[in-house]
């Protein structure tokens, strides 16, 4: 049997990962968070394990350097990633939406600055509205643009608004629901379909 190498995402959802491969008796028994190794592998070497940036995840899928994927939609939807997505996990369950100040609405003008952490999520977003917007990429902190200027909204995930409401921000529109999903790479499906299908079906199982 062919190993399957599977790339999971660091940061939030990553417990909740683990806690859904152990489930179903897939371990990886030298595996923590706070752990510098990037590799791992199941006691009987079945499958191994990548630990990488959650936006890393689906490129790595697509280039065929994992087969599977653990990753969020958001994530997915960014990178434009040719990859098949099979499940929904149900994990980190929040939405992509358009935020800005307090009791603000949208408006319409075709010169609008959005600042997200997901520039292409965005562009696509608006120009399905007929909107040519200027996008500017921030890596964290977005909250903070339209605050000093630096954007008139943000586009970014949110999960319960405390955030946005902290800064006198306010959700404007709902774009997108996101949670984790599993991924595959195309041709992984074709040549390794049983291995495949049979960690596919086992996720499956444990998230009905």
């Amino acid at each position: 049997m062919e190993t399957i190498t599977l790339a999971i995402a660091k940061g939030r959802t990553a417990e909740r990962t683990m806690e859904l491969l152990n489930s179903i008796d897939i371990h990886f028994r030298d595996f923590h968070e706070q752990s510098r190794k990037l590799i791992f592998y199941n006691p009987d070497r079945s499958i191994k394990l990548l630990f990488v940036k959650a936006v890393d995840v689906p490129t790595y899928v697509e280039k065929g350097a994992a087969d599977i994927g653990i990753a969020g939609k958001d994530n997915i939807l960014e990178s434009r990633a040719d990859v098949y997505e099979m499940l929904d996990l149900n994990i980190g369950k929040c939405q992509f939406v358009i935020a800005g100040k307090s009791g603000g609405q949208l408006e319409t003008q075709q010169n609008l600055t959005i600042a997200s952490k997901y520039p292409n999520l965005t562009k696509k977003h608006f120009s399905k509205k007929g909107m040519d917007v200027d996008t500017v990429k921030l890596n964290g902190s977005v909250e903070l643009a339209p605050l000093i200027g630096l954007a008139d909204y943000i586009a970014d995930i949110v999960e319960t608004g405390t955030t946005l409401k902290e800064n006198g921000l306010s959700v404007i529109e709902k774009v997108e629901d996101i949670s984790t999903r599993l991924i595959v790479n195309k041709a992984s499906f074709a040549t390794k379909s049983a291995e495949t299908q049979q960690v596919i079906q086992q996720i499956e199982t444990a998230v009905r």
